[in-house]
């Protein structure tokens, strides 16, 4: 009789966990999309699991398109996004059932970085163009050391690379000796360890082993970027499908950004929040 107990107790103990996880894990948030907002919605996971201990956040950061791809598909709540969605975009969502809704959360600046070594500090549009494109092919040409220029991109799915794209080379077409990475952290490492190599980052990923060019004589800096004077500045984006619930771990997500803790770690992390500098 007091094994059968030992038995049921266990049982029913078993039991009572299995029901606890269950309602720990009640629902799921999963976010897909930029690696430019990703050290963002990262500390927005930190932050929102200590009060919403019903929900299991799981982020993917593998672009921009692919955030907008995986929202219209349906495999995600949330498409963290460094560029509006497009047209195209917006028409295929409303194709699948789906309703796009932008959340704007903060700024950021689209940075030129080069080696440490590098002596240039400053580059015009032109230059970038020229560069870019391959018609400036050494740094010798620009004032600086006789060197090779290697030229680092952001891949094509990449919001930063559409930005980048529309803002400081216009419509020319890249060179065929550019290379191009997968993320804001890649860029950083192949410029950071490359004396030769220019690329560019959001304002967030500007760390110790860069250093920021002058674009247009302006330096990226959150002062810059907030008054508007460096030109090459966008929005960054939570898009959900359809508004969500309100009171819900969703909207509260979504509206993190307007918190006195979100705005804070916004500015921790770089970037530039709805505050005055």
């Amino acid at each position: 009789m007091f094994k059968k107990f030992k038995f049921l107790a266990g049982y029913f103990a078993g039991m009572l966990l299995v029901m606890s996880c269950s309602f720990v894990f009640s629902q799921e948030i999963r976010i897909e999309g930029s690696t430019t907002v990703g050290p963002i919605v990262d500390a927005f996971v930190e932050a929102m699991k200590q009060s919403e201990l019903g929900v299991r956040f799981t982020v993917k950061k593998t672009g921009s398109g692919d955030g907008a791809a995986a929202l219209i598909d349906g495999r995600c709540e949330i498409a963290a996004m460094s560029r509006f969605m497009k047209d195209e975009e917006y028409k295929k969502a409303v194709n699948a059932g789906r309703k796009p809704v932008p959340f704007t959360i903060c700024m950021d600046g689209v940075c030129f970085i080069v080696h440490p070594s590098n002596r240039i500090r400053n580059l015009t549009k032109q230059q970038v163009t020229d560069i870019y494109t391959g018609k400036i092919k050494s740094w010798k040409e620009l004032g600086g050391a006789d060197i090779p220029i290697i030229v680092i991109s952001r891949d094509t799915s990449s919001g930063t690379y559409e930005v980048f794209q529309e803002l400081a080379v216009g419509k020319s077409k890249l060179g065929e000796s550019v290379e191009y990475t997968n993320s804001n952290p890649q860029m950083f490492t192949r410029v950071s360890t490359t004396k030769g190599a220019i690329g560019y980052v959001g304002i967030g990923f500007l760390q110790e082993g860069v250093s920021a060019v002058k674009f247009e004589n302006v330096l990226p800096t959150p002062e810059s970027v907030a008054s508007g004077a460096y030109i090459l500045s966008r929005p960054l984006y939570l898009f959900t499908d359809g508004y969500p619930k309100m009171g819900s771990p969703l909207m509260k997500f979504c509206n993190f950004f307007l918190t006195e803790e979100g705005q804070d770690v916004i500015k921790a992390k770089g970037f530039v929040p709805f505050t005055k500098y």
